[in-house]
């Protein structure tokens, strides 16, 4: 049975953060292991507090994550701070695929990683196997305003390729029209474009299911493509329940 090694923060809401990444491992068949960052004190609507936990401890929860063997792969989010981002960059084991979804702040605007942390990312990105910001967090990352068409968040996904990570899957769900479309980048292939009926509302802890729902189908074995393309299902049909 596969192996997913997640790196994450809690929600004391449960609707994001490490319970979400649990839970979407848990409905996709895949055993987790998990090392935490920081604890939140978050509702639904607003977070109230944020407590990151020590770098050495959270390195030290990796290291007893990889004790038995190597996961299949490992879903990071939530980081916090500076400390954390390079504990995390030191404590990565090789060649196993790594899925960074940037997590800088809630949905309800609270910051989740701070200005340190964020200069402090590009340490990371480099053994980073897909980066799946959404379409704020990608301009975010690179100090520009948020794109407002397809060209743009192409130039955007490539400028992100440019500091490290092998891929860019720039998340479609802040856009407009009638399809909410993903864009998956790499310097190898063509971009491919991953769409689905734009849905009403909106849902915590998005952004965490289909980061870990892609690295539980990393695990399995399967391609980058497919495994995108198959957790974006999963959040689709995510949203389709309500």
């Amino acid at each position: 049975m596969s192996a997913v090694l997640v790196i994450a923060g809690s929600d004391s809401s449960g609707g994001a953060g490490i319970a979400r990444d649990l839970a979407t491992l848990r409905a996709l068949g895949v055993r987790a292991r998990y090392a935490l960052t920081a604890i939140t004190v978050q509702s639904a609507e607003r977070v109230l507090a944020v407590h990151p936990l020590d770098a050495e401890l959270v390195a030290a929860q990796i290291a007893a994550g990889l004790a038995a063997d190597a996961p299949g792969a490992v879903k990071i989010g939530m980081l916090a701070n500076a400390a954390i981002v390079r504990a995390v960059a030191a404590a990565l084991p090789a060649r196993v695929p790594v899925v960074l979804d940037p997590v800088l702040a809630a949905s309800s605007g609270g910051e989740l990683l701070d200005a340190a942390g964020r200069a402090a990312l590009p340490e990371l990105l480099p053994q980073v196997t897909l980066l799946t910001p959404n379409i704020p967090e990608a301009a975010r990352l690179l100090g520009v305003a948020p794109a407002h068409d397809e060209a743009g968040l192409l130039a955007q996904a490539r400028a992100l390729l440019a500091l490290g990570p092998e891929a860019v899957l720039i998340k479609g769900g802040h856009g407009e029209g009638a399809e909410a479309i993903d864009l998956l980048v790499t310097s190898t292939h063509e971009p491919r474009r991953l769409c689905a009926p734009r849905r009403p509302g909106t849902r915590r802890g998005t952004g965490c299911a289909l980061a870990a729902a892609i690295a539980a189908y990393l695990a399995q074995r399967l391609t980058l493509a497919e495994s995108c393309a198959r957790g974006k299902r999963h959040v689709s049909e995510l949203f389709r329940k309500g």
